[in-house]
């Protein structure tokens, strides 16, 4: 039996918001839930993308502060300049291999067993990068070189690949990069601002032929879920970094990509191109 619109709606903007900053990729989560909902057509890729702003949304008010002074500051403060130096040389290498590999990336990889197969390996790297020596070199976000930024926008420009997660190749990249956890998770939550902005507003404009008034109730209800879930999530992972490793995400990719595939191979849930 088919769910309602707006149930769908508060699930899928739930998960959005609970799984864009952690590092357990939201794309590769909403392609599975949106599978599981058949809620995976044109129409539900435009509401992606409308969930995906409230995420950004609550990001920029958690740091509205840090955002305000920044902007105050440009031209004037050497903190505000590095900060914007940085963000922009970290976006480049995913937005140029975006614009460049993007159509390929979603015909062969935006299906649940390549997902699957991503979380795992995602997860196994994590435990690496937990298990082998941290030399933590920078403490905080303030203290980045453009290099260090630069080598944090290939880290990010992996999550091309769903399943990998953005926030978690930037953070992970930053362990092994020398960041300490607090700085690799507050930059990581600084540059989805610019990289979520630009993908919503460059899938909007593609999308816009699919613009209704008509889901004008659904796209409010999975935005206020999407907003409200993602605030509580990245309060809760910056007091959970301050006493605990990534393992924790690392097992559950692993466990749930298996459980994706295990479902693929037995038939408990047909998957598309599985």
């Amino acid at each position: 039996m088919a769910l309602p619109l707006l149930l769908i709606a508060l699930i899928l903007g739930i998960v959005e918001g609970l799984t864009e900053f952690l590092p357990i990729s939201s794309t590769g989560h909403l392609i599975l839930v949106g599978e599981l909902l058949d809620f995976n057509d044109e129409r539900g890729k435009l509401f992606e993308i409308v969930i995906q702003s409230a995420a950004i949304l609550a990001v920029c008010w958690e740091y509205r502060a840090r955002i305000i002074a920044t902007f105050a500051g440009l031209g004037r403060d050497e903190v505000a300049n590095r900060l914007v130096i940085n963000l922009v040389l970290a976006f480049i290498p995913a937005a140029m291999l975006g614009l460049l590999l993007g159509k390929y990336i979603k015909a062969v990889l935006f299906h649940p067993v390549p997902v699957a197969l991503a979380l795992i390996i995602g997860g196994l790297v994590i435990l690496w990068a937990e298990r082998r020596t941290h030399t933590v070199t920078i403490q905080s976000v303030d203290e980045l070189k453009p290099l260090d930024a630069l080598k944090l926008g290939f880290a990010q420009a992996c999550a091309l690949i769903p399943g990998t997660s953005r926030s978690g190749a930037t953070i992970i990249g930053g362990l092994f990069f020398g960041l300490s956890r607090k700085a690799a998770t507050e930059f990581s939550f600084f540059l989805a601002i610019p990289t979520l902005a630009a993908a919503t507003v460059y899938e909007l404009y593609k999308e816009r032929h699919l613009l209704s008034l008509q889901d004008l109730d659904m796209w409010a209800v999975g935005f206020i879920a999407s907003f409200v879930s993602a605030f509580l999530c990245v309060r809760w992972l910056l007091r959970f970094i301050a006493s605990h490793s990534f393992e924790f995400f690392a097992w559950y990719r692993i466990v749930f990509g298996l459980l994706v595939l295990a479902a693929a191979q037995f038939g408990w849930v047909t998957w598309s191109a599985a």
